[in-house]
């Protein structure tokens, strides 16, 4: 079976590194399929999910909070902002940060910029979507 190499790494260390049958990832346009020896590029990526289907079938779920993506027929490398294995996320501080977020952008607090609140918020809503998917999947 063919298969293509995946990384995905953030700032605070290497997440995922191994063999994938197919991976899927939250580009700024939309959803993006790779699969081996698939054609180059370079892309950014937004807030959300990313899937990592391994040769024997199984599939890992990752979160990352932006970043870059690049593809080579045979690697595919994922340097996120930040990134978690799915289920590590924590609700309670992701709905923590959505509430930090919209009260910033309510203008009732000033502690951070705009822009800063709009990508935090982008980041929590991004996160509990993805808790709320692996909570259907659990039950």
């Amino acid at each position: 079976m063919n298969t293509i190499e995946v990384d995905i790494v953030s700032a605070e260390g290497q997440i995922f590194s191994g063999p994938a049958s197919m991976v899927f990832l939250p580009g700024t346009e939309g959803e993006l399929g790779v699969a081996p020896r698939h054609a180059p590029l370079l892309s950014l990526l937004k807030a959300g999910e990313v899937r990592v289907r391994t040769p024997d079938g199984e599939e890992h779920s990752f979160f990352v909070g932006g970043g870059v993506l690049e593809i080579q027929p045979k690697r595919v490398s994922v340097l996120a902002d930040t990134a978690a294995r799915a289920k590590d996320l924590d609700e309670a501080a992701a709905l923590e940060a959505q509430q930090r977020a919209e009260q910033i952008l309510a203008g009732k607090i000033d502690r951070i910029t705009h822009a800063e609140a709009i990508a935090e918020l982008s980041r929590a809503i991004a996160q509990l979507k993805l808790i709320a998917k692996l909570n259907r999947v659990r039950r």
